[in-house]
C-alpha cells in the first residue's frame, strides 16, 4: 500500500472518528437538554400548576416536534455508526480496537448536548445551535463522497483494495479485482472455513440461521437487559437527582454537569475492549488461520461479554445507593460499561457470524433491544406516579435484571467447546506443533 492509499485509510479513519464522536451518539446526552427545555418552559402548558407563561410560549408552541426530532437523531445516529464501523475492516489485526474505538466515539457524543447547554447558560439560543447543527450535515455528504467506497468494505481485503474519490483508471479498484477473479476462486469477504471448496469445505451459513441460532437469541438479551438498564439510568436521571438533592437547582445542575463530561470519557474506555478482544493476535507466534481463527476470536470473546456484565452490574448497584455523593461513581461506572457495551455488540456479532451478514444481524440486534427498552416507559410511569419521583425500588430491580446477561458468555463459552470437538473431530489440530530446534 502507498502512502496515497495510507493517506486515505487515516484520513477515513479520523474523519469517522469525528464524525461518530460529534453526531452519532447525541441522544444519549438527552439529561443536559432536559435541563435546558424545563428551563425553558417546554411542555409547562400540560402540568397541573404551571408558571406565568410569558417569553416562553412562543418557543415551546411547537414542542411537539422533539418527539419526531429526537427519533430521527437517534435513528441517523444508528446508521452512521454502522457505516462507519466498516472502516475497521480496513485495519486488518487492529479490527476490533476501530470498531470499539469508534462506538467509544458513539458514547462520547453524548456531551453535544453538554455544550449545547453550557452555550445555552452563555447566552445562545436552542434555535441558533440546532440550526447550525444541521447545516454541520454537508460534513457527513463530502465525506461520503470523498472518503467512503459505493459499496461495503470487504473483509478481509483484496491485495489490491481502493475505494474513495481517486484519479481516473480503475485498475485498483475492488470491483476491477472481483471482474478478474477466476470463476469458483473463494472471494474475500468468507473466512476459509466458510468458502465453498475450501477449509471444512462448507458453505457460509445463510442468514435466517444466524438469525434463529441461539448464539445469536442469547446475544441479543445480553444487549437488550444492559440497553434497558442504560436508558432507564438516563431517562431517570433527573428526577433521581431532584430527589436526591432535594430540589436545588444549583445543585442538580452540577451533577448534571459531571455527568455529562463523563460521557467524553467514552471514547478512551472503549479501546480496552478491542485489546480483550484482540489479544490472541498481537503474539510472536504464527497466527491461526481459517477455522482457528474464527475460533480463537469467539473464545476471545467470552472474557470480553462477561467484563461488560460485571460492569453494568456494578454500575446498577451504585445507581441504586440513594446517596448523591455516590452517583460520582455511577456516573464512571456507567460510562464504562456504555463503552463495553456498544463496541463488545459490534465487535461480537463481527466475529461470531458470516461477515457478509454484520450490517443485517447489526440492524435485527439493534431493533429487538429497541422493542425491549420500551419497558423504560412503564418504569418512567411507575417513578413519576406511585414512587413519587423516587426511582430507588426500579434501580433494584435492574440489578436483577442486569444479571440475566450472565446467560451470555456461558453459551458462548460451551459454542466454543463444541466448535473445537468439531474440529479436532475434522483431524484439525488446535494448538501449533512445537517448532524443532
Amino acid at each position: 500500500m502507498g502512502a496515497a492509499g495510507l493517506a486515505k485509510r487515516l484520513g477515513t479513519f479520523l474523519s469517522g472518528l469525528l464524525e461518530c464522536g460529534i453526531f452519532c451518539g447525541v441522544i444519549f446526552g438527552w439529561a443536559s437538554l432536559v435541563f435546558v427545555l424545563k428551563k425553558l418552559g417546554y411542555f409547562e402548558d400540560l402540568c397541573e400548576v404551571t408558571s406565568d407563561p410569558s417569553a416562553n410560549r412562543t418557543l415551546t408552541a411547537l414542542a411537539l416536534l422533539l418527539f419526531p426530532a429526537m427519533s430521527m437523531l437517534s435513528v441517523g445516529g444508528i446508521l452512521l455508526i454502522l457505516t462507519n464501523m466498516q472502516v475497521g475492516n480496513l485495519f486488518g489485526k487492529y479490527r476490533s480496537i476501530i470498531i470499539t474505538l469508534y462506538n467509544g466515539a458513539f458514547d462520547s457524543s453524548s456531551a453535544t448536548f453538554l455544550i449545547i447547554k453550557v452555550l445555552h447558560e452563555r447566552g445562545l439560543t436552542l434555535r441558533a445551535m440546532f440550526l447550525f447543527m444541521a447545516a454541520c450535515s454537508a460534513w457527513h455528504l463530502l465525506r461520503t463522497f470523498f472518503l467512503l467506497p459505493r459499496s461495503r468494505i470487504p473483509y478481509p481485503l483484496p491485495p489490491t483494495y481502493d475505494y474513495g474519490a481517486r484519479c481516473p483508471g480503475r485498475s485498483r479498484s475492488y470491483r476491477t479485482h472481483e471482474e478478474k477473479r477466476p470463476p469458483g476462486e473463494p472471494g474475500p469477504e468468507e473466512p476459509l472455513e466458510q468458502r465453498p471448496g475450501g477449509g471444512e469445505g462448507t458453505s457460509p451459513a445463510p442468514f435466517w440461521a444466524c438469525a434463529r441460532s441461539a448464539l445469536f437469541g442469547v446475544h441479543v438479551l445480553w444487549l437488550s437487559a444492559m440497553q434497558l438498564r442504560h436508558y432507564l439510568f438516563i431517562g431517570t436521571l433527573n428526577p433521581l437527582l431532584d430527589h436526591l438533592a432535594r430540589g436545588d437547582q444549583r445543585l442538580v445542575s452540577t451533577y448534571t454537569n459531571a455527568f455529562a463530561f463523563t460521557q467524553l470519557c467514552g471514547v478512551l474506555c472503549a479501546p480496552w475492549n478491542g485489546l480483550i478482544l484482540d489479544r490472541h493476535k498481537r503474539g510472536k507466534g504464527p497466527r491461526p488461520e481459517g477455522a482457528l481463527a474464527a475460533l480463537a476470536d469467539l473464545r476471545a470473546s467470552v472474557l470480553s461479554l462477561t467484563v461488560t456484565v460485571v460492569q453494568c452490574v456494578l454500575f446498577s448497584v451504585c445507581a441504586a445507593v440513594p446517596v448523591l455523593p455516590v452517583q460520582f461513581a455511577t456516573f464512571v461506572l456507567q460510562v464504562v460499561s456504555r463503552s463495553f457495551l456498544y463496541g463488545g455488540n459490534a465487535a461480537f456479532l463481527a466475529i461470531a457470524f458470516p461477515p457478509q451478514h454484520f450490517g443485517k444481524l447489526y440492524g435485527l440486534a439493534m431493533a429487538l433491544s429497541a422493542l425491549v427498552a420500551l419497558l423504560q416507559y412503564p418504569c418512567l410511569a411507575l417513578v413519576r406516579g406511585p414512587l413519587r419521583q423516587d426511582p430507588f425500588y426500579v434501580n433494584v430491580a435492574m440489578v436483577a435484571v442486569v444479571l440475566v446477561a450472565f446467560a451470555s458468555p456461558v453459551v458462548v463459552a460451551r459454542e466454543c467447546r463444541r466448535r473445537a470437538k468439531e474440529l479436532e473431530a475434522a483431524g484439525t489440530p488446535l494448538a501449533e506443533p512445537p517448532t524443532p530446534h
